[in-house]
């Protein structure tokens, strides 16, 4: 049995709060990740069109044992595919490679805000929320400005933005922002994409106090927080480690010590200016 916990999102579906991320995980290797994942206790698995192992994470939430209905399963638009009419055709494609017949959760990738076509792709996944063929609708990367307009123009508010948000990114105005509309905060990179949070001095120090791993502590302060997350690893052992977070807690001093990492540093790209793919 799974011991995350759920948040249930604006539109009363519930979610586990931590996940499995295939973020770079080649095709070929995803199936017996996402197994290794579902068998370890996860119960949320994320992907995206663009990672290109759709196919896998397929088979593996097919090959797992576990009835699709206990299963929460997330991909996304990518941003080539934006617009109406093409939305729509790379969800059947999405779906069609994941071998399902509904996804928990569609996001749109990136906004784009150059190209202005965030809108049109947002009321094709509402056609698709509305037909059942997502039980929820969310986007990545939207900053407040682009999640007001969504609100303004459309009749269905994102259920969750998933975003770059780690101990030296904590983006208090993006959370800020979702919690003024009931839109739940996931974290992409959650520790930091191997670029030096696990190394950061200070959780260091709170992981040798608590007795467990950076990575523990990092996760462990994101569920604190309230945020959904989705680390990602193929080390089986690292599968596991990620979600041994519940038998422990973060005092309040150790809160305040993480909150005083926030550098406003992206190891990501900016979603005000990233166009990959638009074309």
């Amino acid at each position: 049995m799974s011991k995350v916990p759920n948040i249930t999102l604006n539109n009363g579906v519930e979610m586990p709060q931590l996940g499995y991320g295939v973020w770079q995980v080649p095709d070929d290797q995803a199936e017996a990740s996402v197994v290794t994942a579902i068998e370890s206790g996860y119960r949320s698995i994320d992907t995206a069109a663009v990672y290109a192992n759709e196919e896998g994470t397929g088979k593996g939430i097919a090959a797992s044992g576990v009835a699709r209905e206990e299963l929460f399963v997330t991909t996304k638009l990518w941003n080539g595919d934006q617009g109406y009419d093409s939305t729509l055709r790379a969800f059947d494609t999405s779906l069609s490679k994941l071998g399902l017949d509904y996804v928990d959760l569609y996001l749109i990738h990136w906004p784009l805000p150059s190209r202005g076509t965030y809108v049109d792709s947002w009321k094709a996944f509402e056609k698709i929320y509305a037909d059942g063929r997502a039980k929820a609708i969310g986007v990545s990367n939207f900053l407040p400005e682009h999640l007001r307009t969504l609100v303004k123009e459309t009749s269905v508010v994102p259920a969750v933005n998933q975003i770059e948000l780690h101990p030296w990114l904590q983006q208090g105005e993006s959370r800020a922002a979702h919690a003024e509309h009931g839109i739940a905060t996931e974290a992409w990179s959650p520790l930091g994409q191997g670029k030096g949070v696990l190394e950061d001095a200070t959780i260091a120090e709170l992981a040798r106090k608590h007795d467990r791993t950076p990575a523990q502590i990092v996760l462990r302060w994101h569920l604190q927080l309230g945020n959904v997350m989705i680390p990602k690893s193929v080390t089986p052992s690292r599968i596991r480690e990620n979600i041994a977070l519940f038998d422990f807690e973060l005092d309040e001093a150790d809160l305040a010590t993480l909150a005083g990492l926030d550098a406003g540093r992206r190891l990501g790209p900016d979603p005000a200016t990233f166009e990959m793919g638009a074309a």
